[in-house]
């Protein structure tokens, strides 16, 4: 476990380069409009990639404050999409009214895996590993005072 909490924001930026990748096959090369939803989960993961890779890259653990929250809220809205494709009562609460609707599947592997499904897997991911990596950021200041008090 202690690897993950050592390279878990390396992982986190895997995870959102890997999300920011099937977003762009989706939209660019499968041709998939995106439902506002969508682009609202977009403007959340996109900035991830940018932020996510330049703090990799410095070992800078500090981002992580300020990753946490785009990821929390972007994993929030890939749930309320998931649940508005796959709960019927929650089509009645639907915000897209123009344009390509938010309770249409391109996707539905398996009978569950949506694009919505599979940005939610994404953000969980991100937040689950910039947690372990915050962890492991504060046992290593933990440790380097022990140290340094010895």
């Amino acid at each position: 476990m202690g690897w993950i909490r050592q390279y878990g924001m390396y992982f986190a930026w895997v995870v959102s380069l890997v999300a920011t990748g099937g977003s762009l096959y989706f939209s660019e090369i499968a041709m998939f409009e995106p439902c506002k939803l969508c682009w609202f989960q977009r403007i959340f993961m996109y900035p991830l990639t940018v932020l996510l890779g330049i703090a990799s890259y410095r070992d800078d653990r500090g981002i992580i404050s300020y990753t946490l929250p785009l990821s929390v809220i972007g994993g929030s809205i890939s749930l309320y999409h998931y649940l508005l494709q796959k709960v019927p009562a929650m089509k009645s609460f639907t915000p897209c009214t123009r344009g390509v609707p938010c309770t249409g599947e391109y996707i539905n592997w398996f009978g569950f895996v949506t694009i919505p499904f599979l940005a939610l897997t994404a953000f969980v991911l991100i937040t689950w590993f910039l947690m372990a990596a915050r962890k492991g950021a504060t046992d290593e200041a933990v440790e380097t005072v022990t140290e340094r008090d010895a």
